[in-house]
């Protein structure tokens, strides 16, 4: 059981205040060799699709042995997103023009309109964590039962999921999210969108550039179309496969960061935020994306350096600080419900299941005893 004390909480400035200090100054400079990540991963996009619009000429017995193409392209779609995440939270380019061309073709596979991601992410999800404004917290059940928060009921991973729709979810939920935030800003702005988790507003100069960058993104999709001449088994095979396999990837890490943890009024990140243990490669692979909690404190800190605020986190915060394995953090998502019926409880679809949020650092402690 998780009760937290509001009046208790801290605040992401209180922990930088702490923290900044015992960092190295490098920490904090912008490393424009990530922008290579991004563009190596750009390149490997395109050597898949390469490669695919030649699968006419294959046999289609020898059409398995694109599937590790596949594969390795769903990895980049995950690495672009995540790169294109760190290089809109830092200044690795200080070019506006080039700074947003990139970011837009590093989202190109996840459909997210740059100037869309800084606002719902950045400006929203960042200073308001895990708040009621926050576009990016579960359901709560005092919510109208719309079509958005029906779709997360029965995708997101709870104790009542069906599998099989977690499976379909997996491979979806990214594209539901981008397409509610998207959709209420464009077409409401105004806060009156009931299906969204939480419906913000944007100026209409961020709402014009969303609406252009969606028209480009739109042609680069119909152009990777064109390049694959519009055959089904090509654009199965290096599209959406890579799309299915990468958005679970992403999904997994977007549900283990806050959505186990209980709502906070004022944005106390180490109560708020999950950080994961996976295996190294992983951290390899997407550049220290499990240290979640870290990056909530320090935004345009350099990954590299992640590691190192973990160190001090669990140094001086070793009460407070959430960090778990992440088959144990899946685990319990499959054994809570996911809507907030208050800041510390959840419950399901139909109100009937009450289970307070679960006191993560217990659970992590208990499964480490367990282990030896």
């Amino acid at each position: 059981m998780n009760i937290v004390d509001q009046k208790s909480l801290m605040t992401q400035s209180d922990y930088v205040k702490k923290l900044r200090p015992l960092l190295p100054p490098e920490a904090f400079l912008a490393d424009p060799n990530k922008v290579w990540i991004l563009l190596i991963n750009m390149m490997i996009m395109i050597v898949g699709w390469a490669i695919a619009s030649y699968l006419d000429r294959w046999n289609w017995y020898l059409l398995w042995l694109y599937l590790p193409i596949s594969l390795v392209m769903a990895n980049s779609i995950i690495v672009l997103s995540f790169s294109t995440h760190d290089l809109l939270h830092s200044s690795a380019i200080s070019n506006p023009t080039l700074r947003r061309v990139i970011s837009l073709l590093g989202f190109t596979m996840s459909w997210m309109p740059p100037t869309l991601w800084k606002a719902v992410h950045n400006r929203e999800h960042h200073n308001k964590t895990n708040a009621e404004q926050d576009p990016d917290r579960n359901y709560l059940y005092s919510q109208p039962n719309s079509w958005g928060k029906w779709v997360q009921n029965i995708f997101v991973p709870s104790s009542e999921v069906n599998p099989i729709l977690l499976v379909i979810g997996m491979a979806h939920a990214w594209g539901v999210h981008v397409f509610r935030n998207l959709t209420s800003v464009l077409f409401f702005n105004n806060r009156s969108a009931e299906y969204p988790v939480f419906a913000f507003s944007v100026s209409e100069k961020e709402r014009r550039a969303i609406a252009l960058e969606l028209l480009v993104l739109v042609a680069l999709h119909l152009t990777i179309f064109l390049d694959l001449g519009f055959s089904p088994i090509k654009i199965l095979l290096s599209y959406f496969l890579p799309i299915w396999i990468g958005y679970a990837g992403l999904i997994f890490y977007i549900y283990t960061n806050h959505m186990l943890c209980p709502m906070t009024e004022q944005n106390d990140v180490l109560v708020n935020s999950l950080s994961l243990r996976v295996p190294k490669i992983f951290n390899v692979l997407h550049i220290n994306f499990s240290y979640h909690t870290e990056h909530h404190i320090f935004p345009g800190l350099n990954p590299n350096y992640y590691p190192q605020v973990q160190e001090l986190l669990l140094a001086h915060y070793p009460d407070k600080f959430n960090l778990m394995d992440a088959g144990q953090a899946w685990k319990l998502m499959l054994q809570t419900p996911r809507h907030y019926l208050d800041q510390n409880t959840f419950t399901d679809w139909s109100g009937s299941k009450i289970v307070p949020c679960p006191d993560l650092r217990a659970q992590s402690a208990q499964a480490q005893v367990q282990k030896f």
